[in-house]
């Protein structure tokens, strides 16, 4: 890697950390903790009974060396475990706009890292194509957190067909304990809807759907180019045609229905974003349906 490429990377690491940091202090300082749960309950102290307390809490050890009665207090463990399965084929490099959606996937993807850092959560990075390209474990700390963003930045995507299923499988074999997981793609391949349905089981999994408008609508230009950026295979489209754009407009819409489809009988938990919309918007959204279900 040339010196040019090196000072370019942690130039946009810190674009990409100010302006998360600041919309992490702004609009989520206290979202992220209420609306993802800790492992379970962790042991917090010893007190004397008092009238109403649940008698199966009564530590009998102390109880009976202290000759007063004693229970035994929980509260939430808050420490969770948080990973992201990115998904860098070579189809995130297509965008419409000023961004493309891999960028829009480092983005939303930094912003929940410093919300996991500010909750003291560990964090930890899992990218795939085909198969697993990296993984890195998780770990503590605003280091690691920022070395997972120059991963992502300095990603060079790979042309080849994405496999989720080879991640998720991944993921149930290196993560024992229960995980806050983010599985970041495109979707644009079948749904491994097994594996998928395990993961949820063991994880609290939430899709993060990445998307561009022009995959789902062709405009007038005549006829135009397009190369599948994962297969290489190229196709010619009239496009001055409507039933030719009314066609390609179905699809896309009938994929993003069947999608989402899929996920809700799985149980699981959505975030779509796209690269003409507004990401902060999605994730207050999504943070008010995991708030709503809580409560």
């Amino acid at each position: 890697m040339t010196t040019t490429n090196v000072a370019e990377i942690i130039r946009k690491v810190q674009q990409i950390q100010i302006v998360a940091n600041r919309t992490v202090n702004d609009l989520f300082a206290g979202q992220y903790k209420s609306v993802f749960r800790g492992r379970g309950m962790e042991f917090d102290e010893v007190r004397q009974y008092q009238p109403g307390d649940d008698i199966r809490t009564i530590d009998w050890n102390v109880t009976a060396r202290t000759g007063d009665c004693f229970i035994k207090r929980y509260c939430e463990e808050r420490e969770l475990t948080v990973l992201f399965l990115v998904d860098v084929s070579a189809s995130g490099l297509f965008g419409s706009t000023r961004q493309s959606k891999l960028d829009l996937v480092i983005e939303l993807a930094a912003m929940l890292m410093f919300s996991a850092l500010k909750n003291n959560d560990k964090v930890g990075l899992v990218t795939f194509c085909d198969d697993v390209v990296e993984f890195i474990p998780p770990r503590k700390g605003k280091a690691h957190v920022l070395r997972m963003i120059r991963q992502l930045v300095d990603i060079d995507p790979i042309a080849r067909d994405t496999n989720i299923q080879a991640a998720l499988e991944f993921l149930n074999r290196v993560q024992k304990r229960r995980a806050v997981v983010f599985l970041v793609s495109d979707f644009l391949g079948d749904l491994p809807r097994k594996t998928l349905a395990i993961s949820n089981r063991r994880h609290d999994l939430t899709a993060i759907t990445v998307s561009d408008p022009r995959e789902d609508e062709l405009p007038d230009v005549g006829f135009v180019t397009l190369r599948d950026a994962e297969t290489g295979e190229i196709v010619e489209v009239d496009t001055r045609h409507p039933e030719v754009r009314a066609l390609f407009a179905r699809h896309g819409e009938r994929r993003r229905e069947s999608l989402a489809d899929q996920l809700a009988k799985l149980g699981v938990d959505r975030l779509p974003v796209d690269t003409h919309g507004d990401y902060l918007l999605s994730l207050r959204k999504f943070f008010k349906m995991r708030e709503r279900r809580f409560r």
